[in-house]
């Protein structure tokens, strides 16, 4: 199957009162995993780049592999540019060929987010592209960003945002943060709700990994159609090459780690995915 719009599969996801889970990925075994272990369990998923990965792979490199990765299963499979708040990289990415991009407006004022989304998106549906866009502060977990609920995103600056920029689908922040959290997180169920309420447009949850699977399968019931996951991802692709290494000090075949590093990722996506409840 080719690669699909990211606002088509959103878009069935919000049909279904469901979630589709995006991860981010660096090289062969991050991608491979992800879309082979979409094809196991008969969930569609979508493959990110985030803006720093960018010295490990290329804009256009990233794009190629998911593309003819793509085409060789049968499941969803799109292809999204992470947090960028930079104009001419998300430019790039488009001339690359990704089908949606993220405009990360999220630490300028109000208004002045609307006005950099807002051109990103005037440029991107010339392309064809779709553009998720970011309200509130999802920060760090480890900055405790996960507690700050006046940094929150209300629904009526989401109604307003959503109508004057355009965008295909809206990040929001309801209790979750990038990293490793310090302590369990709590997500605002009821703000998701009334975000839910004031917006038809997909919502997405950035800062999934170490979020409790209860508290997810509400979320995604509750509005969540996109829902990110990046570090713990990560941190399985750097134990599982270093309990490889350890169990094999001399290996004779110096690619072997990466068969044993690629099934081990892969597993943790076939379980990842089966969080949702939408099966192709």
């Amino acid at each position: 199957m080719a690669l699909e719009k990211v606002r088509d599969i959103l878009k069935d996801a919000d049909a279904r009162n469901a979630s589709v889970i995006a991860f981010d990925a660096m090289d062969y075994p991050t991608i491979s995993s992800a879309i082979y272990g979409a094809q196991a369990v008969r969930r569609p998923v979508i493959l990110m780049l985030y803006p720093s990965m960018d010295r490990l792979i290329p804009l256009e490199a990233f794009a190629a592999m998911v593309r003819s990765l793509a085409a060789t299963v049968s499941v969803p499979v799109g292809l999204h540019l992470d947090h960028s708040s930079d104009f001419s990289y998300i430019l790039r990415a488009i001339r690359a060929g990704f089908t949606s991009v993220m405009a990360d407006g999220s630490t300028l004022p109000f208004e002045e987010n609307v006005a950099f989304t807002s051109s990103v998106v005037a440029v991107a549906d010339a392309f064809d592209v779709d553009v998720e866009g970011e309200l509130g502060h999802v920060g760090r977990a480890t900055d405790g960003d996960d507690k700050k609920e006046d940094q929150y995103t209300t629904a009526e600056e989401a109604r307003v945002f959503a109508e004057k920029t355009g965008v295909a689908s809206l990040a929001v922040a309801i209790g979750s943060a990038h990293g490793f959290y310090t302590s369990t997180p709590r997500l605002a169920i009821d703000r998701l709700e009334e975000i839910n309420h004031a917006t038809d447009v997909p919502l997405v949850l950035h800062g999934g990994s170490g979020i409790p699977h209860e508290q997810l399968e509400v979320a995604f019931r509750k509005g969540i159609n996109k829902f990110n996951v990046g570090t713990e991802f990560f941190h399985l692709n750097q134990v599982a090459a270093a309990d490889y290494f350890k169990e094999n000090p001399s290996p004779v075949n110096a690619f072997a780690h990466i068969d044993s590093v690629q099934a081990k990722l892969q597993e943790y996506i076939e379980k990842k995915l089966l969080l949702t409840t939408w099966e192709i």
